[in-house]
């Protein structure tokens, strides 16, 4: 668990209540945390999107435990990272299908293009009309873990316009893989930083694909170091717990040099 730093403000959490997506036609929750600083001044802030948002910090609306958000966000506040985090509550009927970019025989799926429009044409721009953000691409990320880090490679992929950082933490790859690694193949890689990572508990087939993921964004052009992050973390297994203890490195490097 990341420790919570004495001392140091706590974020503040606002939710939109049942905000409509006229693209996949539904309504979410979508926790806003904004930073201790907030208030003091006219500062615009970064802003990273993250997937699965009702497991973020409360006990009571996550379904596999919780990321200990607020113990991270202090965490990172106390280093001068002070992110505006925007928590998008999934559907759990539709998360398979919301978070895939392609169908998968058994698990069918594929329209990560509809929310990813709901986020870019719908949600963005009204966090943005609500809350003091730093706009650019170079300030702007899309986190997250198993089908949401799947996700966030889509999104990065497909609009680094607005996504020019991403989170991908323990990604699902499986989910429509072959077509999923030919886009990969296909694109040509984003200006912006990229985190990747995975536990060496998840077992063999997803470090397999991770690492298939990390050499071929390597042989696209991704510097470890620089533009890239890769983590394998020891014991990390595939659950909230182990993603919350990452996210803290994976936040600063994503932004700490875009402040």
């Amino acid at each position: 668990m990341t420790p919570a730093v004495l001392g140091t403000p706590a974020f503040t959490k606002q939710t939109l209540r049942a905000v409509w997506s006229p693209q996949r036609r539904n309504r979410r929750d979508v926790d806003v945390y904004v930073p201790p600083s907030y208030a003091a001044g006219r500062k615009r802030y970064p802003v990273v999107y993250m997937h699965d948002g009702q497991n973020l910090s409360d006990p009571e609306t996550a379904f596999a435990g919780t990321w200990q958000l607020d113990a991270v966000l202090r965490n990172l506040a106390s280093r001068d990272v002070e992110p505006i985090i925007v928590g998008v509550h999934n559907l759990p009927d539709e998360r398979l299908a919301e978070y895939s970019p392609f169908p998968d025989r058994k698990h069918s799926g594929g329209e990560a293009e509809r929310y990813l429009a709901f986020l870019t044409d719908t949600l963005k721009p009204r966090i943005d009309q609500l809350f003091r953000t730093a706009r650019s691409p170079l300030r702007t990320a899309t986190v997250g873990s198993s089908m949401g880090g799947l996700f966030s490679v889509y999104a990065w992929l497909r609009r680094p316009d607005v996504f020019a950082l991403a989170g991908i933490i323990s990604p699902s790859l499986w989910f429509g893989r072959d077509r999923l690694f030919d886009l990969v193949e296909s694109s040509r890689l984003p200006r912006g930083r990229v985190y990747l990572d995975a536990g060496t508990a998840e077992g063999a087939g997803t470090l397999r694909d991770v690492r298939m993921l990390r050499a071929m964004l390597v042989a696209k052009g991704a510097r470890e170091g620089e533009s890239f992050s890769y983590v394998e973390a020891r014991g990390g297994r595939h659950d909230e717990a182990s993603w919350g203890r990452r996210l803290a490195g994976a936040l600063e490097f994503l932004l700490s040099s875009q402040a």
